[in-house]
């Protein structure tokens, strides 16, 4: 029988403050996507999508018009968020 893994999401101190700007909803729309979705998963890169260009290594993940980028650390199974925010404004 296969043991499933969790994976804990953590937050850069940049993105925590990110999040708790977006408002109530939204701060609770995230964290459920990432606690349901994301530290559930057998691996969390099935939900998102690499980025690509400067920001290499790094992945993204879609909550309605907002963006959750992160790096996977494998050896450790720990989603680290780098930056949380609306699709406009996210990757600048």
């Amino acid at each position: 029988m296969s043991q499933t893994r969790v994976w804990r999401v953590e937050f850069d101190a940049d993105a925590a403050r990110d999040l708790r700007r977006l408002g109530a909803v939204a701060e609770r729309a995230i964290l459920r996507y990432l606690r349901q979705r994301i530290a559930t998963a057998e691996d969390p890169r099935r939900f998102g999508r690499p980025l690509t260009g400067d920001p290499k290594g790094l992945w993204r993940y879609r909550v309605g018009d907002y963006r959750i980028v992160a790096a996977i650390e494998d050896d450790r199974f720990i989603v680290l968020v780098v930056a949380v925010g609306h699709r406009r404004e996210v990757y600048d």
